[in-house]
């Protein structure tokens, strides 16, 4: 399984912070945001990586980066995407790269307490679809939202008026080869951009998608300056990417 981190889009909800810089290059306490999704790769065992950047600090990843040896990566890529087109016009920079292989896909503002090591195992063993990755969370309507028949998901919602559970998708993904298909079917949403979460509702009614629920705790870094203040702070206070991949 290979890996993808969505490193770009223009940081406006982090400004004035993001005026000279991409956000996932800020601190998040000790280490810029970007080493915390490398390096959750790494610890599940994905040695092969492509970063997806834009924007006018693309070249500030490869000076901080490099090849991605000091990851534990055997090998880090870059590729840039023009303008804000969408998280799933993003992952479908990355089709060359997958080399019709499965890939998992994380968000670069994502901060995880525990591995994923786990849930890598679990879709390999899947072998085919997608899987998702849950979290319980105080603000759903900030968010993807997990409708759930049990422990199935039904539908995925985006920023839902009035949530059905309190279950968001984080930015944490797992896809097979046909992602790529699915990516070439879907049209531009309301803001101009390929959704995710339409990649997400594809595989649920083709039925080839699970969920695992996330162990320890999950921070999204990017969502607004208080998110941001709350990430900092969580990863101070507990630590972040234990060698554990579930308590």
């Amino acid at each position: 399984m290979k890996g993808v981190i969505l490193a770009g889009g223009t940081g406006s909800r982090l400004f004035p912070l993001t005026k000279v810089t991409n956000k996932h290059l800020l601190p998040v306490y000790d280490k810029p945001m970007i080493y915390y999704p490398l390096e959750c790769m790494a610890k599940a065992g994905i040695d092969e990586v492509l970063l997806v950047t834009g924007g006018n600090n693309a070249g500030d990843f490869i000076r901080l980066l490099g090849n991605g040896r000091e990851f534990g990566l055997k090998e880090l890529h870059y590729t840039y995407q023009d303008g804000a087109g969408g998280i799933a016009q993003a992952l479908g920079l990355a089709e060359h790269f997958a080399d019709g292989g499965s890939i998992c896909l994380i968000l670069g503002d994502n901060i995880l307490e525990y591995a994923i090591k786990d849930c890598c195992n679990r879709f390999r063993h899947q072998g085919q679809g997608a899987k998702i990755l849950l979290s319980q969370v105080e603000n759903p309507k900030a968010y993807g939202v997990a409708e759930m028949e049990g422990d199935r998901v039904v539908k995925i919602v985006e920023k839902p008026k009035e949530p059905k559970s309190n279950w968001a998708v984080i930015g944490v993904y797992f896809y097979d080869k046909n992602v790529f298909e699915i990516v070439r079917t879907l049209k531009p949403s309301a803001r101009n951009e390929l959704e995710i979460t339409d990649v997400n509702n594809a595989y649920i009614q083709r039925g080839e998608m699970t969920a695992d629920q996330v162990n320890g705790f999950w921070a999204d870094a990017g969502e607004n300056i208080d998110f941001y203040l709350k990430a900092c702070n969580t990863v101070a206070q507990n630590g972040a990417n234990k060698e554990a991949s579930s308590k």
